[in-house]
């Protein structure tokens, strides 16, 4: 298992965005946790901005298609896209491969 997380302007982006990864199998769940409050270095600037963070648990196979989708999809300039390898349990692992085919 994978986590693939973003973070959205708002709650219907990261809503659009994870429909349309779990309709296409990429993803077996999406988080959507708004209110997190960002600050980062923009275009020589430090800018803050309450965003949504956007979590998806995923198999390996599938993070080049999902993190194309979110490119796709994604209002920012530049989405800030990460992942990394997670470990679980036998039966989570057993469910995210039924998931996502």
């Amino acid at each position: 298992m994978i986590h693939v997380t973003t973070t959205c302007p708002d709650t219907d982006t990261a809503k659009a965005i994870a429909r349309d990864a779990l309709g296409q199998r990429l993803a077996a769940c999406a988080n959507i946790l708004p209110g997190v409050l960002s600050l980062f270095h923009w275009q020589g600037r430090i800018e803050e901005e309450t965003e949504v963070l956007l979590s998806f648990k995923t198999r390996a196979a599938h993070r080049p298609a999902l993190v194309a989708l979110i490119e796709e999809r994604h209002p920012y300039d530049l989405p800030v896209i990460h992942w990394e390898d997670a470990d679980t349990t036998p039966g989570a692992t057993a469910w995210l491969d039924t998931e996502t085919g």
